[in-house]
């Protein structure tokens, strides 16, 4: 139980950070990892199949776990986006050459 404790505790910040991902960083932008998110879904998910969770303990963490996987798609578009913007950018230098 202190696992779930920790993991509820834990996922509270990044979803402040992704509503205001286009916001110029804070504090609150550190905090939040795509690998620990990803983790941290990973161990809900085990948690469900293994029947470790009560019921109302699963359907708690399954709405974590898809919040949690809101974030990271998120932060999957913003990264997809930046990376257009640097690969046309290059494409406009290398044809001004």
């Amino acid at each position: 139980m202190n696992d779930l404790t920790s993991l509820n505790q834990s996922t509270s910040k990044p979803t402040d950070t992704v509503a205001s991902a286009n916001s110029p960083s804070t504090s609150s932008q550190t905090d939040w990892s795509y690998e620990t998110t990803v983790d941290q879904i990973e161990t809900i998910i085990g948690q469900i199949e293994a029947g470790d969770l009560d019921l109302v303990e699963v359907f708690d963490q399954f709405a974590i776990a898809i919040d949690q996987l809101r974030q990271c798609e998120t932060f999957l578009r913003q990264r997809q986006r930046q990376m257009d913007l640097l690969i046309e950018k290059l494409v406009d230098e290398s044809e001004s050459y």
